[in-house]
């Protein structure tokens, strides 16, 4: 399945079009640095080929990789990702389904623990 790097994102997860059944996991990452071209916090960095070998191509579940803004930022209390989204970690990898009418979270992997491939895949499989 694919990675979506320029994903239409909605206000917040009330928006996000699923059908019943098909997840939709969102990966919320560092922006990348100008200078270096690599996200500007170490946690993105080890975690992105994890991400990416896990949602590129195969059988896996569409993802969206979503910046969340260089670090003033990020690190701003009223950032949009903070207020309406309920994250505080980079990375952070988040599992939305429909639930009856309403798109919900269902799972979430913060900074190390996407490292944990027993606990990606539990994530990725809704287990």
């Amino acid at each position: 399945m694919p990675i979506l790097q320029d994903f239409s994102f909605p206000s917040s997860a009330e928006g996000l079009q699923l059908s019943p059944g098909t997840p939709l996991f969102i990966a919320f990452l560092a922006s990348k640095d100008p200078v270096t071209n690599r996200p500007w916090c170490p946690d993105v960095v080890a975690a992105l080929p994890v991400l990416e070998a896990t949602f590129k191509g195969g059988k896996q579940p569409t993802a969206a990789f979503v910046d969340v803004g260089q670090r003033p930022e990020w690190k701003d209390p009223k950032n949009v990702f903070r207020t309406k989204w309920n994250v505080h970690n980079t990375p952070t990898l988040v599992r939305f389904e429909k639930v009856g009418d309403a798109v919900k979270e269902v799972g979430r992997l913060v900074e190390g623990e996407i490292l944990d491939q027993e606990r990606l895949q539990k994530l990725i499989q809704g287990a």
